[in-house]
């Protein structure tokens, strides 16, 4: 080696020994084992809620003989009671129910309906387009969980009830990405050359537009998902969502404030399940995001 070469700096990253590859390799696995936790976890929360009826445990309205009882190594009893008797993990399970129904189907009517009118304006645009931006934005200036308590005040609170004013609420977050998603795709060249070949507006929109629209749209729907679970236990807890004695993990939480100190189970397990359920779809959602956008993958 002569005296220039050992003068001559070093070139970081360059070589094979770069920490970089390791590092991001290391990060893949990682996220890899997060998502497939998120994902049986999931997956066990709803096989438990869709087969809560034949599964061997108690009944969530029936007291059973030690109210009361702590978490312990006793099945079906193993999450405790609360003090009617009641047992936790039963109400947990059914309260799996009512957050996955919300959750599922208001962010299904936000999907379709908010979709469709985001397809509708950006394809048409003009009037349509401004109508539809201006009600999204008026939507979307109010604070959702106030908004939902207003609606929900003024009908019957209920579990349809609640899921129809989540799906309302879903709708303009809906309407805004499948406005950009399909601007973006309506000056590409398959679709002009579709049009002068005399494609049809419903050919153009569900055949040509919609298909390259749908992943960022299921990336939102696991997010809204999430939202809605969140916002459906905020509800429970202020008792504007589920009426007794059909649990939720919101009711639960709020049922057990009281006994906080003395009993904090009462209030950390649903907030264990919920959270784990909040966190599981909000990781699903990034995973989507990432592996299904071009530019997202590229990093």
């Amino acid at each position: 080696m002569s005296l220039v070469d050992s003068l001559r700096p070093v070139q970081r990253g360059s070589g094979d020994s770069s920490p970089q590859p390791v590092a991001s390799g290391t990060r893949r696995r990682k996220r890899g084992v997060i998502v497939w936790v998120a994902t049986a976890w999931l997956t066990i929360l709803a096989l438990a809620a869709v087969f809560a009826d034949v599964l061997p445990i108690p009944d969530y309205e029936t007291p059973t003989p030690e109210p009361g009882l702590a978490p312990g190594w006793r099945f079906p009893d193993f999450l405790g009671t609360d003090p009617v008797g009641r047992s936790i993990l039963s109400r947990a399970i059914y309260g799996a129910r009512i957050s996955l129904v919300v959750g599922l189907a208001g962010t299904l009517v936000g999907l379709l309906v908010g979709g469709l009118i985001g397809l509708l304006a950006a394809y048409f645009r003009g009037w349509l387009e401004s109508v539809v931006d201006t009600v999204s934005a008026t939507i979307l200036s109010f604070p959702p969980l106030v908004l939902v308590m207003a609606l929900v005040a003024v009908l019957n609170p209920g579990l349809w009830t609640v899921t129809l004013c989540l799906g309302l609420l879903a709708i303009p977050a809906f309407a805004r990405l499948a406005k950009a998603n399909a601007l973006a795709q309506v000056g590409r060249e398959y679709v002009v050359v579709a049009r002068a070949m005399g494609a049809s507006s419903g050919r153009l929109l569900f055949r040509e537009i919609l298909p390259n629209t749908l992943v960022p749209a299921f990336s939102l729907a696991a997010v809204s998902i999430a939202i809605l679970i969140a916002v459906e236990g905020s509800l429970s807890f202020l008792g504007l969502s589920i009426p007794p004695p059909q649990p939720s993990w919101g009711g639960m939480i709020s049922e057990g404030k009281d006994s906080l100190r003395t009993d904090p189970h009462l209030v950390l397990i649903p907030c264990f399940v919920m959270f784990m359920t909040i966190y599981s779809f909000n990781t699903l959602g990034d995973y989507l995001r990432s592996r299904f956008d071009v530019r997202d993958s590229k990093l």
